[in-house]
């Protein structure tokens, strides 16, 4: 009993030393199969590379997407004398020599690197296993970026690993991915008839390129005649969709340029439609708003997501304190002489022009874009909505919002509304209306300054800027009624959206003429606007 004991403990401790054994031997043979699999890629001839590039697949390194990637594009090379693999890439024009595993630049002579050669059959052999290592990858995002970029080609072999994977895939947009693959090779190479239209009809919902491409060629080529009237009747609602986004995509844009009109006339609105002041400086404003947030990137440059947060205040007081200035130093002494205003603030906005042009210098300034405003986001293939207009439409609402409590909810909105409606009435009861004229002018002004950091998002930064949109925001404040801010809300956003439709039909510059006429024949039936208004205010 005691010897069969001893050896039954003897027999399973030498069976947990051998697995021990074997397990260590095993990992480090793996690591050293790595190194060797790559040394030996780099001394085997091009008729037995592809049985080293098998071997190299069976071990599921992280490195080998890269490798055959990289031998794929033809890039791959190794040193001569030690036979390490590199990697020739160009920058700039300027071929430099990378170290495979660290990208780190090698000091090596371009003749000491030689090219692993590849042929036609290694690169069939190199695109199916990328295709199978991206189609495996733990990343969600990755495997449907490998499945959508087989649609406009794929082989045999990486469609059958396609339909492989597809009933082990979890994730509904991969699967949804992988079936429009199938549904399309279906349609273009099934033997039935019944399930190649089948799959035709399941595509009528898709609105990718690719399919529809390839539905233009199935109902202009195949003989097929069933065939080829699914798919013409699947191009038409295809067509028919993408008309349906087109539209909601220029409506977008239109929204775009209606926040943009919004945040350069509302401060517009206040000074024109409240002070009775036609401020020919206002583009201005805007445009030093844009300058401050140009500066701040300068003083920021490591930190350029941040700098939009700092330049929005940084440009409603730079621009507000310029408004108080020209308030207090010119206009306070014009009341009542709009003509005289008007040329008054046309000679500011040259002199502000020319100020920053010798500050600056007439070049345009490019304002960098932070990250998180950078990109689109993609509702289907043929609808993106990119993410600075977006950021700005908001942003605009939100300005707005800001303005209605000030104006409403705030000591200062009363006395302006109260200076606005009766002067001498207001100044009779205590308030002191120079004070509110110079507030208010600076509330406008820096507004308008937002506006700058706004636009600085959308195009370069120039002496000009301000003079491109002083006309319009002119247009909407008569547009939307005088001193009615609900009114310059729907006027910028009309005006914004008018012009994106007519864009298409008859160009830009003949669809802001056509706005322009528009507007002149509707003042000529409601002189004050579409919201005028009311009671002793519009007195």
């Amino acid at each position: 009993m005691n010897r069969y004991r001893c050896h039954y403990l003897l027999s399973n401790s030498l069976k947990l030393l051998f697995g021990f054994l074997l397990f260590v031997f095993s990992s480090f043979s793996y690591s050293q199969t790595i190194a060797e699999l790559h040394h030996e890629l780099t001394n085997v001839t091009l008729s037995k590379t592809k049985s080293v590039l098998e071997k190299i697949v069976q071990t599921d390194d992280e490195t080998n997407l890269h490798l055959f990637e990289t031998m794929l594009a033809g890039n791959l090379y190794f040193d001569t004398s030690d036979h390490s693999l590199l990697v020739l890439e160009k920058v700039d024009g300027v071929e430099q020599i990378k170290d495979f595993y660290s990208a780190e630049v090698r000091a090596i002579d371009r003749s000491d690197a030689k090219k692993i050669r590849v042929n036609n059959a290694l690169r069939t052999y190199l695109r199916a296993s990328i295709a199978r290592i991206q189609l495996t990858a733990k990343d969600d995002t990755v495997r449907k970026e490998a499945v959508e970029s087989l649609y406009k080609k794929v082989d045999k072999t990486t469609f059958a690993t396609v339909v492989e994977l597809r009933s082990q895939e979890t994730n509904k947009a991969v699967q949804s991915a992988m079936d429009l693959l199938i549904d399309m090779n279906d349609a273009q190479f099934n033997k039935n008839e019944q399930q190649r239209i089948a799959a035709i009809n399941r595509l009528a919902k898709s609105l990718e390129p690719a399919v529809r491409n390839m539905l233009v060629t199935i109902a202009n080529q195949t003989e097929v005649p069933k065939v080829a009237a699914a798919a013409t009747q699947a191009l038409q609602t295809i067509e028919a969709k993408i008309g349906f986004y087109n539209k909601l995509d220029t409506v977008f844009f239109g929204l775009s340029l209606g926040s943009i009109l919004l945040l350069a006339s509302i401060g517009l609105a206040i000074t024109f439609g409240v002070m009775g002041v036609i401020n020919m400086a206002h583009g201005e404003m805007i445009m030093l708003g844009a300058y401050t947030t140009y500066v701040v990137q300068l003083l920021m440059p490591n930190h350029i997501d941040q700098s939009i947060i700092v330049a929005i205040p940084l440009a409603f007081t730079v621009s507000a304190l310029v408004g108080i200035v020209i308030e207090r130093g010119v206009i306070q002494f014009l009341h009542g002489r709009p003509l005289e205003t008007l040329l008054a603030t046309f000679g500011i906005s040259l002199i502000l022009q020319q100020l920053v042009r010798s500050i600056f210098s007439p070049l345009n300034r490019q304002v960098n874009t932070p990250s998180w405003m950078s990109g689109s986001v993609e509702i289907n293939p043929v609808l993106f909505i990119t993410l600075n207009r977006l950021y700005i439409f908001f942003f605009a609402l939100i300005v707005f919002a800001a303005l209605l409590v000030i104006l409403r909810k705030t000591s200062l909105g009363l006395n302006v509304r109260a200076v606005s409606q009766n002067r001498n009435m207001a100044r009779a009861l205590g308030i002191k209306t120079a004070r509110v004229d110079a507030l208010t002018f600076g509330l406008g002004s820096g507004i308008a300054g937002i506006a700058g950091v706004a636009l600085s998002q959308l195009t370069n930064v120039g002496p000009n800027l301000g003079q491109s949109y002083i006309i319009d925001s002119f247009m909407v404040v008569v547009f939307g009624g005088v001193g009615n801010l609900f009114g310059t809300l729907v006027a910028a956003f009309t005006l914004g959206i008018a012009n994106k439709l007519f864009e298409p039909m008859v160009g830009a510059v003949l669809s802001s003429i056509l706005v322009l006429v528009f507007i002149i024949l509707f003042i000529q039936k409601r002189p004050k606007g579409l919201f005028p208004q009311k009671g002793r205010a519009a007195e």
